[in-house]
């Protein structure tokens, strides 16, 4: 089954879940890189419905392990409505966030989706942190670190049973990449669910390339693919516009193959873009960055190769390369 050509915008203007304030712009500054415009190049039919509304952020202390439990639960709610009713309709959403807390919404909404069509789900997580802590383990309560805990069942009932199911995803069917930031519970949690993890270690001894395949083995016509794209997994020297940067991320080619991998399958069905903050950022170069990279994920390509190249040769935009022995 292919991925739907109808793509449906879904703003999240909200940094309740994060530490620092900015993020509730991401949505506007995407839409000002030509978001829109950018899909709609690549053949989609793209409706935007604006921001959804949700609670104030009250920039409250830590309150029973968790800060902002009861906002951050509210916009999840609304997210997980949202992006249940775009794939019910034959839609592909894609989340502007607003910060990483909120793809337990989404990713909720996918998982009962697909539970009712009898369908497989993929998450890959690109993000420079684990998201795997719960309040037992988080040293700041800040709820952006952990959304996938809450998704496989480890964390506060409001948030862990939405969509009606907990866990709302098996731990088996994430894969991580880009990770280079994890704090020591996490770790071990991590290990101990047996979380599939490619952190920049991978990356770098075993190249990007290797990484996605490994990432998307096992993908096929009957899954969904569901991408979390949380825009510190880039390196912070060519995406400064983030609150939690992290050193040592992958390059603008390596995102780039990254995503040219994943629209290669076929199966995108969703999307999250987030932790954007064009208050850190420098004239809209991250968001225009992500635009860029969603433009890849969607089929855009640096290379147009022929399918079946005559006389042993690569056709390279408009020249001929000889093939690699």
């Amino acid at each position: 089954m292919s991925a739907p050509r109808r793509v449906t915008l879904i703003g999240a203007p909200t940094d309740v879940g994060a530490a620092a304030l900015g993020a509730s712009m991401g949505p506007e500054a995407m839409r000002v890189a030509g978001l829109a415009g950018a899909l709609e190049a690549r053949g989609l039919s793209v409706s935007d419905r604006g921001n959804l509304s949700g609670p104030a952020n009250p920039r409250a202390a830590v309150q029973d392990r968790y800060r902002n439990l009861e906002a951050v639960t509210g916009w999840n709610q609304l997210v997980h409505t949202a992006v249940y009713e775009a794939l019910g309709a034959g839609e592909l959403p894609i989340l502007l966030g607003g910060d990483h807390s909120l793809a337990i919404g989404s990713v909720s909404a996918v998982a009962r989706h697909c539970r009712e069509r009898g369908r497989k789900l993929r998450v890959l997580w690109l993000d420079a942190h684990a998201d795997f802590n719960t309040g037992e383990l988080s040293p700041s309560g800040n709820l952006h670190g952990m959304p996938l805990a809450c998704l496989c069942g480890l964390g506060p009932r409001p948030l862990s049973g939405l969509g009606g199911q907990s866990p709302a995803i098996h731990p088996n069917w994430i894969r991580q990449i880009g990770v280079r930031s994890v704090d020591a519970g996490e770790r071990r949690l991590v290990h101990e669910l047996a979380v599939e993890v490619f952190d920049m270690r991978y990356v770098d001894e075993m190249g990007m390339r290797a990484t996605v395949e490994q990432a998307l083995a096992g993908v096929d016509v009957d899954t969904h693919l569901h991408v979390s794209f949380d825009v510190d997994f880039l390196d912070p020297d060519i995406a400064p516009g983030v609150g939690t940067t992290v050193p040592g991320g992958p390059t603008y080619r390596e995102a780039q193959l990254c995503m040219e991998m994943i629209a290669d399958t076929g199966q995108v069905g969703s999307l999250d873009v987030v932790e954007l903050n064009p208050a850190l950022d420098v004239r809209n170069r991250t968001a225009e960055l992500a635009v860029d990279l969603i433009e890849s994920l969607f089929g855009k390509s640096t290379l147009v190769r022929a399918q079946e190249p005559a006389r042993g040769l690569d056709v390279v935009i408009g020249r001929s390369a000889p093939r690699s022995a």
